[in-house]
């Protein structure tokens, strides 16, 4: 039986898919920075595990909880909404933290163990932003942008050893807590100059022709896990799989 670790597990698509690996009969081992084990179904192939993906004693204590994984699923981020003039490069170096160095810091100490069983496959969740960039969004599409220039690459660095590498690609979520987790960053990041811009991307969002839903993107990871080929993107929702089919 395999055991899946999933970072980012406190709601949205980590929580659904965490639930979704549970249902199917995996050991999960769900991750996030202040475990609520509650969330979840109570179950002897669960264990739920405080990790801080942007700190690396929290990747290694995490890790070395779990044991041996044959799946590792990058799901943890942070969302940002606003005019790149007015975001604090702090602001843009929290995003890269977590969204970008801090998926890569959990891949780079688990790739030893994969490396040496032969065995293992790393699943980096992006955005359809980095399909179609759409504005006041911009630092937030670098973050995620990054990853599958590295996905792509770190999939051929890994194929002698047979260890995979895959993206999971979801498309606009409007029941995820994209926005509401990330309020407090956002404050003040929509200068008066952008203010019609913003309020005509609010209002395309508002009704949009199609939506990505949370079990939309774990079936996408669920497949991608069972997927034994050397297909690399897997968009997740109708609004994603169109976006990809138009590249």
């Amino acid at each position: 039986m395999k055991t899946v670790l999933i970072t980012g597990c406190s709601s949205g698509y980590g929580l659904e898919t965490a639930r979704h690996f549970l249902a199917q009969g995996w050991h999960v081992v769900a991750t996030m920075r202040t475990p609520r084990a509650e969330l979840l179904p109570r179950s002897e192939r669960l264990r739920v595990l405080p990790l801080d993906v942007t700190k690396p004693e929290s990747i290694a204590a995490a890790l070395e909880a779990a044991g041996p994984i044959d799946v590792l699923v990058n799901n943890a981020g942070l969302g940002l909404f606003g005019a790149f003039e007015a975001t604090p490069m702090a602001t843009v170096r929290e995003i890269f933290e977590t969204n970008t160095f801090g998926m890569m810091a959990t891949t780079h100490a688990v790739l030893p163990q994969f490396r040496q069983r032969r065995a293992g496959l790393v699943i980096n969740v992006t955005s359809t932003v980095t399909l179609a960039p759409m504005p006041l969004v911009a630092a937030y599409t670098a973050s995620k942008t990054a990853i599958e220039g590295f996905t792509e690459s770190l999939a051929f660095e890994l194929e002698p050893f047979n260890v995979r590498v895959k993206l999971v690609e979801p498309g606009y979520g409007p029941g995820t807590r994209f926005t509401a987790n990330g309020a407090e960053r956002m404050q003040g990041l929509i200068p008066e100059a952008y203010a019609p811009l913003a309020q005509s991307i609010f209002a395309a969002l508002g009704s949009p022709a199609a939506v990505t839903t949370e079990a939309d993107v774990a079936e996408a990871v669920w497949h991608a896990a069972n997927d034994a080929s050397t297909k690399l993107r897997y968009p997740a929702g109708a609004d994603a799989i169109a976006l990809s089919q138009g590249q």
